[in-house]
């Protein structure tokens, strides 16, 4: 497990963060067990980004608008998003206080140790969901609050013989293999563990799309140390590594100090003891986990905040581009600008609309106040449209702008090169030319790099499958009474008029001057 703080009454600093990732946990890259993750090229700046969050904690600059008292009785702080809102004016300052971590990486780290802090809160929120595990949810909301740990979740089955239930693929996914003194022993394997290489602990559950079968074994849901005897990650390559071999800060800006690794999450006979258990062979509560539990309800805003503090990024970057090119004020090229802003206002409404119609549930135990449910069901349809959309916008504006590059800064310390791409690589308006390469590198690293790239898959594939995040929403309809308003304004249109007319009286009938009266036979 991570080393205990020094006391208990605020988060990690960086430095103890970083130290608590020195816990011989086993992670693999290009075929190698890596020995320490807060040294290694392929994943240092990433964790010493994520050391600066919680830096931010304890820097008065920022303490105030980030944290608030716990409410676990500890007296201690902690980040705002790790504890219950009641109010809509205490999410409104969760909302700020997630996008204030998020401006600290530009949007471009997804999930930062808030993301999960949404299952955190939920623990707490509801913990009778976990039925006889509830005094553990209880428990894991107050360790989780008061260090603000780092959790991620891996809840997707590797996409292996999707068609058949889990029971049916015994050798892959995860499974509860026998009972022990003091816990349950568990093998098999989850993806997309994202940036787990750098968390204290991983959620291992379900999404709200899975095929399951019936064997009781596979219904099971759990809290494992990164550092657990038998887990494993095995890395994507890092786009950070590739950025430092071949490149510098100035060519791979993004890709050098914000890539979240994804792995694949490997259980190897791994012991879960009792406390770390919320879910046990119970097929119907993993069921409806997705639904019920709380997490689906929360994340949303952490998601649709920081995708909205990219899009302030995204469309700053974009049109500092086309001053590069001298093509801003181009009618076309404006109107172009003016949608990807229209997207990036979009968002922040949306987090507005959360914040500011919150609803209560009738069946748990607690007063917390989540966000608008109608308004997190637009951002999870709306995002993955959203993105490629900007993607292509920038694509057709900057248009060759986005290649029209040298290789790479050691082009500048050669004077025989550097003499030509002053005046070739220059940009509009007096601009120079290491100015312009400077922006233009950074925008190919946020759309055309292979970090780019992933961020585009990351932003579609963000909140599940796309034809589920359609079906629910239309379900929430149904169920909120929502739809039946909608039919019942129909009804209400229809109910107006009938074959002989008007049935309201304010309306006037053709008879006195309908054409047709007049040329029956």
């Amino acid at each position: 497990m991570p080393p205990a703080l020094p006391e208990t009454t605020r988060p990690f600093t960086g430095a103890e963060y970083l130290e608590s990732l020195r816990d011989d946990r086993e992670i693999y890259i290009y075929g190698d067990r890596v020995k320490d993750v807060t040294t290694h090229p392929a994943f240092r700046n990433s964790a010493a980004s994520i050391a600066r969050l919680y830096d931010a904690l304890h820097d008065p600059e920022h303490h105030e608008q980030l944290c608030w008292p716990t409410d676990t009785g500890n007296g201690g702080y902690t980040h705002k998003f790790f504890r219950i809102a009641e109010t809509a004016e205490q999410l409104r300052e969760q909302r700020d206080a997630i996008a204030a971590w998020a401006r600290l990486s530009y949007g471009w780290m997804g999930r930062t140790p808030d993301y999960k802090a949404a299952f955190g809160a939920v623990l707490g929120a509801n913990p009778e969901f976990y039925g006889e595990y509830a005094d553990n949810a209880r428990a894991w909301y107050k360790r989780i609050q008061e260090s603000c740990l780092y959790l991620n979740h891996a809840i997707v089955n590797p996409p292996i013989d999707r068609d058949k239930p889990s029971d049916e693929v015994k050798d892959v996914f995860i499974r509860a293999v026998r009972e022990v003194e003091g816990g349950i022993i568990v093998k098999g394997a989850k993806v997309v563990a994202t940036n787990s290489a750098l968390t204290h602990y991983n959620f291992i559950g379900f999404g709200s799309a899975q095929v399951m079968g019936d064997d009781p074994d596979f219904a099971l849901m759990f809290l494992a140390p990164m550092n657990s005897p038998g887990l494993k990650l095995i890395c994507r390559p890092s786009y950070e590594l590739q950025a430092g071999l071949t490149g510098s800060p100035f060519d791979y800006p993004l890709s050098s100090r914000f890539d979240e690794n994804d792995a694949i999450l490997i259980l190897d006979d791994v012991f879960v003891p009792w406390e770390n258990v919320l879910v046990y062979r119970d097929y119907e509560r993993c069921r409806r986990f997705a639904s019920a539990g709380g997490f689906g309800r929360l994340y949303p805003m952490q998601g649709c905040t920081r995708l909205a503090v990219k899009l302030d990024f995204i469309s700053g970057l974009l049109t500092k581009a086309l001053e590069c090119t001298g093509s801003l004020e181009f009618r076309g090229v404006s109107a172009q600008v003016g949608e990807v802003i229209a997207w990036r206002n979009l968002f922040w409404s949306l987090t507005d609309a959360m914040c500011g119609a919150p609803e209560r549930q009738d069946s748990w135990s607690t007063p917390a106040l989540l966000p608008s449910n109608q308004a997190q069901q637009v951002y999870r349809v709306m995002a993955p449209t959203a993105y490629p959309a900007i993607k292509k916008i920038i694509e057709q504006t900057v248009a060759s702008g986005l290649i029209y590059l040298p290789s790479g800064v050691r082009d500048f310390a050669n004077p025989e090169l550097d003499k030509y791409l002053a005046t070739y690589c220059r940009g509009s308006g007096g601009m120079d030319h290491h100015q312009r390469v400077k922006i233009l590198k950074l925008l190919w690293d946020a759309i055309g790099s292979e970090f780019g790239g992933r961020h585009e898959l990351y932003e579609i594939n963000y909140a599940g499958n796309q034809d589920d995040i359609r079906l629910q929403t239309l379900a929430y309809a149904r169920a909120s009474g929502a739809m039946a308003g909608m039919q019942g304004l129909v009804e209400q249109c229809l109910s107006d008029y009938d074959e002989q007319g008007w049935t309201v009286p304010h309306l006037h009938n053709p008879t006195d001057i309908n054409a047709l009266d007049g040329i029956r036979q």
